[in-house]
């Protein structure tokens, strides 16, 4: 087990190997509407890190989810931004990363697997693998993360746990190691069977979700009697997963090669509590990090942390800037004086605090796997390094190729002003890609996304942080390359095509309405230097 109990020697609590042995970082991953947002304060809850779950947006009577703090995830019920919980867990400190669901905002979730060190892949029960799930893995298997797989919904009707086993292996090549087992088909749940010691629990939950389920051990003889012919069902099930080499591989495990399995329900906290310790016992610690060189930094060399995502108004009384730091070596101090590594310039780092959703708190040190929030870090963007001691420079985070295209007008010209600062703003945090040009002018940017969602995102923003309501008009753009200054004045001659500047770092896209028009103009001209965007999906 990676467990480490708490250290009682401060001198040795502060060091960087053993702190960060105590450490488990990971962000949960999965399709929309597969409850990953409710799992997230689940967790937090059986760690007593709340005293009550916020469980479904929407319903009369009942907060938003502690992760879901802004205000169209709250009125919509999705999430559309990553967000950080931090609390400890039988002596561990948990950093827990929720991510957002939907397609059009992958952006922020592949961020934010390059700042964990696990992650847990939540299915649906009834839907199981889904297209969002898929891509989201597939970044995870680029990036060596072990994964954790929760079977969720199961006191709801769906399919049988041998086909989602099943569909897990042939799909995504993950080799399924169930750890819990369910008693009961989906949607007639009587309990759960721990592998391990082959006791069965029966969960009774609390009126709605809002507390840790009440966990009631069975004998052989009492589960029997509970379940009847579905205890027989599942020990026949067990039977065969014994026989086919299903237990756990904890090398496997930390190759990405295989998952361990668990079934429960988020919403009424059913094997939630067995799923966090597993991540304690299971999930790895933080270790050694390569720089953009190859070369290994270790946990317990100097300071070193990646910049993996920038926030605007998590305090709405002050309207600051957040950027999320993960520690990937050494001991953060309050107050050190860093050095940024792309503009090679001192970063004090007065304002630091930790982060639980959208409240914070002062944060004086930090250790390897840890999430420091620096306030109005203004110079800094997602990707980038800050590092005391040895330079040091971690690969940078690619953007995704966007998709849909719009000009972004203000609707009140008295407000120009405050609508220039929040697209500035925007751009800094990487919330949407923007792109300017001569011929359109600075009143009127194109805002470059993955999605249509992140248009809506982005106008709220700038309505509600800059009283700067926008509209939009929609392009029939629907890909982008990259190119340079010769081949730009051949392309924006092009029936169709249109190059524009990208405000973050200055490069040329042009912009096709499809990949027809894109290989006519190659083409017929050959010698035009067009290629893709790097990007964490698939480019078109």
């Amino acid at each position: 087990m990676n467990a480490a109990a708490p250290v009682n020697d401060s001198s040795v609590a502060e060091a960087p190997e053993l702190q960060a042995a105590r450490r488990r970082t990971f962000a949960v991953i999965s399709h929309p509407d597969a409850g990953k947002s409710t799992l997230t304060e689940a967790l937090a809850l059986h760690a007593h890190a709340v005293a009550e779950a916020g469980a479904v947006h929407g319903k009369a009577g009942r907060k938003g989810v502690t992760s879901d703090w802004m205000d169209i995830e709250q009125k919509r019920g999705i999430s559309v931004t990553s967000a950080v919980l931090r609390f400890d867990y039988r002596g561990c400190v948990i950093n827990l990363l929720d991510t957002p669901g939907h397609g059009d905002f992958s952006e922020d979730t592949y961020r934010v697997l390059a700042a964990v060190d696990a992650a847990v892949m939540l299915l649906d029960a009834a839907k199981g693998l889904e297209a969002q799930t898929l891509k989201l893995f597939e970044v995870c298997r680029s990036r060596g993360i072990p994964v954790l797989t929760f079977v969720n919904k199961w006191d709801r009707p769906g399919r049988e746990a041998l086909e989602l086993l099943d569909e897990v292996e042939q799909t995504i090549g993950l080799r399924p190691m169930p750890l819990t087992w369910p008693v009961g088909p989906a949607g007639q749940l009587h309990g759960l069977i721990d592998r391990a010691t082959g006791v069965m629990t029966r969960f009774e939950r609390a009126p709605g979700g809002a507390t840790a389920a009440l966990e009631y051990p069975l004998t052989r003889e009492e589960a029997e009697q509970c379940a009847g012919a579905d205890w027989a069902s599942a020990q026949d099930e067990l039977a065969l997963l014994d026989e086919i080499g299903a237990q756990f591989d904890p090398e496997a495990f930390a190759s990405a090669t295989a998952t361990p399995v668990m079934f429960g329900a988020a919403l009424p906290n059913i094997g939630v509590r067995r799923l966090l310790d597993a991540l304690v016992d299971l999930a790895p610690a933080p270790s050694a990090r390569l720089d953009d060189g190859g070369r290994p930094r270790a946990v317990g060399g100097p300071f070193s942390g990646l910049v993996f995502k920038v926030q605007s108004s998590m305090d709405r009384a002050h309207n600051d800037r957040v950027a999320f730091v993960r520690v990937c070596s050494g001991r953060f101090e309050r107050g050190m004086v860093l050095t940024h590594a792309a503009t090679d310039r001192p970063f004090a780092t007065k304002y630091a605090q930790s982060l639980f959703g959208r409240q914070r708190n002062s944060l004086d040190e930090a250790f390897p796997g840890d999430i420091v929030g620096l306030v109005n870090a203004s110079s800094l963007r997602p990707g980038d390094t800050l590092y005391a001691g040895p330079r040091v420079r971690f690969p940078a985070i690619p953007s995704f190729s966007p998709e849909h295209f719009a000009v972004a007008r203000v609707a009140d010209m008295s407000k120009t002003k405050q609508f220039r600062k929040g697209v500035a703003q925007l751009d800094r945090e990487g919330v949407i890609q923007i792109l300017v040009s001569d011929r359109r002018g600075e009143q009127a940017p194109v805002f470059a996304a993955v999605g249509p969602l992140q248009f809506d995102v982005a106008a709220a923003r700038l309505e509600a942080e800059f009283s700067a309501p926008v509209t939009f008009e929609h392009l029939e753009y629907s890909l982008a390359r990259l190119t340079d200054a010769a081949s730009a004045q051949v392309l924006d001659r092009q029936p169709g095509v249109e190059v524009l500047t990208r405000i973050a770092d200055g490069a040329l896209l042009a912009l096709f309405p499809h990949i027809h028009r894109l290989r006519s103009v190659q083409a017929t001209n050959p010698r035009l230097h067009i290629e893709p965007l790097l990007a964490g999906g698939a480019d078109n």
